[in-house]
């Protein structure tokens, strides 16, 4: 008979812990489908309302960000894609103009494709009080950035009006009237020497009493800044001679390397007590502001000979006025002459002068651009095309 411990079946091998043994199932137990696994149990506080209402919103405001990120990314985008015009636009943006209206003046000249994305942009970059008025030439492709940053910046398109040196007032005021740009009426003709001769500059809506102002402010400053600069010793009391003098000047010679040479011989004169004798001055006195068009070659010997107030052929010292507008190369030449002993010029048939410190040297001169001018009328009756003399004739007789 055997020592070893029979093994009961209910227990486990240590022969104390009970083994579970299944149930035995029935054949139709046996085909019946498990019953599905319970979920576990949701708490309470997930299923409460506040709790339902406030993940729904925070899922709102996540795409909510997102759709805004990506509307941002766009307009950015699209604010600063290249523009529809295919050539450059030119658009007058009116005063007082609002920001949507500007929009639309955009979008109608082709310059932008969307005028309120234009809108919400000049916003978005707080710039809506900062756009100017006036005319602007937007360049083919240009972005809304780019037309903002131009209407911001004030880049407008500016126009011109140029008077030439030694212009008298009368041709200034019709060449201002007639310019297409500028507004207003023009009634008064300022005086004479009252404008400075040089290219000014305005953007369209600007008038004509403004640039016509702003000509006679540059003239103020030009002639204080040279005033103050002169040589000491000039037989000159005021600036208003100065202008006198220079406008002389301007009439008698166009080369500027001769202005300073002219103006040191009117000045060696008026300091012996010599006359001027500038035959502009003579045509100034017949014409007043319509002597430009006058032919100073056919000046008479009587009218060299009658006395007007601006014939300084027969008066002493400087003409009443000045007979044009000088420019500011003129009045520094005035101001500042060449320290020669020359007391004559004359024409030297290239458009420029000849100089004698002498009366005999200048008769011998005069004869030469005498013989010069004979050649040349000969050359013109034989149907051949001379040089003209260069505006200038024998002065200083």
């Amino acid at each position: 008979m055997s020592d070893k411990p029979t093994e009961d079946p209910d227990r486990g091998t240590d022969g104390n812990t009970p083994v579970s043994r299944p149930n035995p199932k029935s054949p139709r137990e046996a085909i019946q489908p498990e019953p599905a696994p319970q979920p576990p149990a949701r708490s309470r506080h997930v299923r409460n309302p506040v709790v339902i209402v406030i993940n729904f919103l925070l899922s709102l405001a996540v795409l909510g960000v997102i759709a805004a990120g990506g509307l941002l990314y766009w307009g950015k985008a699209e604010f600063e894609a290249p523009g529809p015009a295919v050539a450059e636009k030119t658009v007058i943006i009116s005063s007082g103009s609002s920001l949507q209206q500007i929009a639309d003046t955009l979008e109608n000249q082709g310059v932008i494709d969307n005028a309120y994305l234009f809108w919400a942009g000049v916003r978005a970059y707080k710039n809506a009080g900062q756009l100017k008025a006036g005319e602007y030439a937007f360049a083919p492709g240009s972005s809304m950035r780019e037309v903002m940053e131009d209407l911001v910046s004030g880049k407008a398109v500016y126009h011109t009006v140029t008077v030439p040196e030694g212009w008298t007032s009368q041709q200034v005021i019709e060449r201002v009237r007639e310019h297409p740009v500028l507004t207003g009426q023009l009634d008064e003709i300022p005086p004479e020497g009252a404008l400075l001769p040089e290219t000014y500059t305005f953007t369209r809506g600007a008038t004509r009493v403004q640039v016509v102002k702003q000509m006679r402010d540059a003239q103020d400053k030009a002639l204080r800044e040279i005033w103050g600069r002169r040589t000491e010793g000039l037989p000159i009391e005021t600036p208003e001679d100065l202008v006198i003098l220079a406008s002389v000047v301007e009439k008698e010679t166009a080369r500027a390397d001769e202005r300073s040479r002219v103006a040191g011989v009117f000045v060696n004169r008026l300091r012996r007590g010599m006359r001027l004798q500038s035959d502009p001055t003579i045509l100034y006195g017949l014409y007043g502001g319509d002597a430009w068009n006058r032919d100073r070659s056919a000046i008479t010997r009587s009218q060299l000979d009658a006395r007007n107030p601006y014939n300084t052929y027969q008066i002493d010292g400087l003409p009443p006025g000045p007979i044009g507008n000088p420019g500011r190369a003129a009045m520094e030449a005035v101001a500042n002459p060449s320290r020669t002993k020359d007391l004559f010029f004359v024409a030297d048939g290239t458009g420029g002068h000849v100089f004698a410190e002498t009366y005999e040297q200048h008769q011998r001169n005069v004869i030469k651009w005498r013989e010069i001018e004979r050649a040349r009328r000969k050359q013109e009756q034989e149907g051949s095309s001379g040089e003209t003399p260069g505006g200038n004739a024998a002065d200083g007789g």
